[in-house]
């Protein structure tokens, strides 16, 4: 399987909070093939189908702290960036590790963020059978920024996981393209957390990051 094993805690660290400690997560397609390259990582989670509230709370938590991390790892790196600046720096350590949790971060808000709208849609008795729906009902609610910017987002994450690791003007192209949808999620978290308050009576387990997200609610 052709993950690292930061990624793999990564992984079932959000499950954990997205889903409670019985949750199961497994693995599928081409992340399972050795001799493959790239390719975006398939997850399918497996509950009992009974999220509770104390866990939908911890799963609001997850998404605050989510974005919590992802600006300050923002906020370390020299936006815009230049091919020809990371080609120069191409052996900085710090640089790249950097990127790659900007990356991981970003995926993981998304992800979670995923997650903590389908259950807010079960919670609310709405259908959770088509993601596309579940996301234009949100939109419309107004606690997604959009669907289109979500569904943009998802595809510039699918390019980074394919092969682009020594042409740095491509690389700088990726995180730029990240950084310019930035704003759309990180907005659509705070509407979301408002949202489950206003409407569902829930909100973050606890409230470390909870004045920063809703600082970023328009």
């Amino acid at each position: 399987m052709r993950l690292r094993a930061d990624q793999i805690e990564m992984i079932r660290q959000t499950v954990r909070e997205a889903a409670g400690p019985a949750a199961a997560v497994r693995v599928f397609g081409s992340r399972l093939r050795d001799d493959a390259r790239g390719g975006d990582v398939d997850l399918l989670l497996e509950t009992d189908g009974r999220l509770g509230l104390p866990e939908r709370a911890r799963l609001l938590e997850a998404a605050e702290r989510c974005v919590h991390f992802l600006l300050a790892v923002e906020r370390k790196l020299p936006w815009p960036l230049d091919g020809a600046a990371l080609q120069r720096h191409k052996t900085d350590e710090l640089l790249f590790e950097r990127l790659a949790a900007y990356n991981e971060r970003f995926a993981k808000l998304q992800d979670t963020l995923g997650a903590a709208m389908r259950h807010a849609c079960l919670l609310a008795a709405e259908d959770t059978q088509r993601f596309l729906k579940m996301l234009a009902h949100f939109e419309k609610v107004g606690a997604l920024e959009s669907v289109e910017s979500w569904q943009t987002l998802r595809a510039v994450r699918n390019l980074a996981a394919h092969d682009c690791d020594t042409d740095y003007a491509a690389i700088a192209e990726h995180f730029n393209a990240l950084h310019g949808l930035q704003s759309d999620v990180v907005r659509s978290a705070a509407r979301f957390v408002r949202h489950c308050g206003d409407t569902l009576g829930i909100g973050p387990a606890a409230g470390d990051f909870h004045a920063e997200v809703m600082a970023l609610h328009r």
